[in-house]
């Protein structure tokens, strides 16, 4: 009986150790996974983007150009804004948008073209304090006038504008912005496509 009770006793003791020694694996396994792990770095949605097609605009603006066929144009419907005044906007890549701004300068074209060209280097000029970086492009439209191009680099929500004129009646800016929180380099890709839609805009462009 004796014997009997002591087998037990060890069967018991035997079953607490390994108990003990499978407890202390699992808790130094868990501790060991836990040091080694490292957040996963934050992802970036996937963006899809079309083709780069174009359409042209419609013959009832004193101006030209071709513009994505994944764009839309509305009104600018802003209370300062003038007849001609658009937005060219992107439903399928976000808030991106194109902003198109026109003045008509035969009524005085020496003081209405300077005021203007004043009026875009101010405006560009708004983004310095967030741009990284600022580059002046010169172009030819399909007239062969000549167009100044303002590019900025940085967390911004500008990326590119230009100006141009025939320097006696039309003058029109346009500007890309980029109405989002995301972070740029998410938008990348984005960024880049609309840049590719303002140059076809540019060597498109021409006045009626």
């Amino acid at each position: 009986m004796n014997f009997q009770r002591a087998k037990v006793k060890v069967s018991i003791a035997i079953f607490a150790l390994f108990s003990l020694i499978a407890l202390t694996f699992w808790w130094w396994k868990s501790q060991d996974e836990q040091d080694s792990f490292a957040p996963k770095p934050k992802g970036y949605n996937r963006i899809l983007l079309p083709r780069n097609e174009y359409r042209p605009l419609p013959d009832s603006f004193p101006y030209f150009f071709e513009y994505s066929k994944e764009a839309i144009i509305r009104p600018d419907s802003s209370y300062f804004a003038e007849p001609y005044w658009i937005h060219i906007i992107y439903p399928k890549l976000g808030k991106s948008e194109i902003q198109i701004t026109y003045k008509n300068i035969s009524d005085n074209p020496r003081k209405k073209l300077a005021e203007l060209i004043d009026d875009s280097h101010r405006l560009a000029s708004k983004h310095l304090y967030r741009a990284e970086s600022l580059k002046y492009y010169e172009y030819k439209n399909a007239q062969n006038l000549p167009v100044l191009a303002i590019g900025f680099e940085g967390e911004i929500p500008s990326h590119l504008q230009f100006y141009t004129t025939d320097s006696v009646k039309h003058f029109l800016r346009a500007a890309i912005y980029f109405r989002t929180a995301n972070d740029n380099d998410s938008l990348a890709p984005v960024i880049d496509f609309v840049k590719k839609d303002m140059l076809r805009m540019i060597a498109t462009q021409k006045f009626k």
